[in-house]
């Protein structure tokens, strides 16, 4: 496997505080770039702004630590970057900051990346991007499973900002030829969160309707972001980024028919297989779950 030196934004965050270690454990170097640092062994920071243009294309030509100076040769060239940095949800700062935010931030990061000829981009998009997260009222998918190929459709500013982000990179990846891959990242779950959150789902499973029951571990995130990292040459790619099965003990096709009556289900499902389909990234970089729920919280909780 090869070692990257990686520029990772949003690396203080809920998901990025998880797979930030991660890529550590797996021999790379990580620069985390956010506005909070990230305290933990070998993780090196810069605190600056995505939304400065200027504070990204500087943080992408900065060394990543004071070991780096010892080197004298100077400024050693990113292998990759990873996009996660954002405002995570609606209702935490207006709407048009929350979509300015996450859409000038997002394409000054790729714009940077492409243009000082970084050729492998990870971005974190969304499950929110397929509608139903964050819509007004309550809506049901056109089909089920949800797949890469869905047209989403977003009400919200916050899952429209994921839509823009995912144009914004399929102009970039046309116009480069590097590798963009977008993840559609599901509810993503801390290892804590399995005994204080899951015993609540089961109990109630509707309130897991708009998340169509999907997680992601925030451990197996990380690998996922490491398989996009060692799998070249796909050009501009979107993955949903989820566990295999649902977070919930109902099988799928009752969970289908239950929650959401009448909508077509295109193929044949598992048994508890995931209605946010992650078969892309089993098929296409091998990902492999490490963290199913019930390695950690009984069904009769």
């Amino acid at each position: 496997m090869t070692k990257k030196r990686i520029l990772f934004t949003g690396g203080s965050g809920k998901a990025g505080k998880h797979v930030v270690p991660y890529l550590l454990d797996q021999g790379h170097t990580v620069l985390n770039v956010d506005l909070t640092p990230l305290t933990h062994p070998g993780v090196n920071n810069l605190i600056a702004d995505i939304t400065d243009s200027g504070q990204v294309f500087n943080a992408m030509t900065s060394y990543a630590s004071l070991d780096e100076l010892d080197l004298g040769q100077g400024v050693p060239k990113f292998d990759a970057v990873v996009h996660f940095a954002a405002v995570p949800r609606i209702l935490l700062k207006p709407d048009n900051e929350t979509f300015r935010v996450n859409t000038i931030g997002t394409y000054n990061v790729i714009e940077a990346a492409v243009k000082l000829g970084i050729n492998k981009i990870v971005i974190a998009s969304s499950e929110t991007t397929y509608g139903i997260c964050f819509s007004y009222g309550q809506t049901s998918p056109h089909v089920l499973p949800l797949e890469e190929d869905y047209d989403v459709d977003p009400m919200d500013s916050y899952g429209l900002s994921k839509v823009v982000n995912e144009k914004t990179a399929r102009s970039f990846q046309r116009r480069s030829g590097i590798d963009i891959y977008a993840l559609r990242i599901g509810n993503v779950i801390e290892p804590h969160e399995y005994a204080e959150l899951f015993p609540h789902y089961f109990a109630h499973p509707d309130v897991r309707r708009r998340n169509v029951f999907c997680y992601i571990d925030a451990r197996d995130l990380g690998q996922i972001v490491d398989l996009c990292l060692q799998k070249d040459g796909l050009g501009y790619q979107v993955f949903n980024a989820g566990n295999d099965h649902n977070g919930a003990i109902i099988p799928s096709q009752e969970l289908a028919s239950r929650f959401f009556p009448g909508v077509p289900i295109t193929r044949e499902l598992g048994e508890h297989e995931a209605l946010f389909s992650n078969r892309k990234i089993r098929e296409v970089l091998g990902f492999r779950e490490q963290h199913n729920w019930r390695q950690y919280v009984n069904e009769e909780s």
